[in-house]
């Protein structure tokens, strides 16, 4: 069976999905204030797909922080999270991520949760 990672398309695949998640966050009424002043776009979209490699079994190394302590004192809701969930989501579904790996990617943000949420 391929791994996560592979099912994603690879690195090419997960940069793509991954600077589409956070165009898509930008424009996401419920959380576009949080990405309103990003102050180095090229470097976060990196970071976020380091973070999507890293996390879905490729062999990048992620060099950004823990989910806790980017997320710490932010205050995050389960509103803000359930909507850049559905973010990562579309964008995978656009970039031709079957249903069975979106389901995957799904529980993997879900068990980051405690991680996120008002830290």
């Amino acid at each position: 069976m391929s791994t996560l990672y592979e099912r994603l398309g690879g690195a090419e695949n997960i940069v793509r999905i991954s600077n589409d998640i956070v165009e898509r966050h930008k424009v996401n009424p419920a959380i576009k204030a949080r990405f309103a002043d990003i102050e180095d776009e090229p470097a976060f979209k990196r970071r976020v797909a380091q973070f999507f490699s890293m996390g879905s079994g490729g062999p990048t190394e992620y060099d950004g922080r823990s989910m806790p302590d980017a997320h710490r004192n932010m205050n995050i809701n389960e509103v803000e999270l359930v909507a850049a969930i559905d973010d990562v989501l579309d964008a995978c579904r656009a970039h031709d991520v079957d249903d069975a790996t979106c389901n995957e990617v799904l529980a993997i943000l879900y068990s980051l949760k405690g991680d996120v949420l008002a830290l």
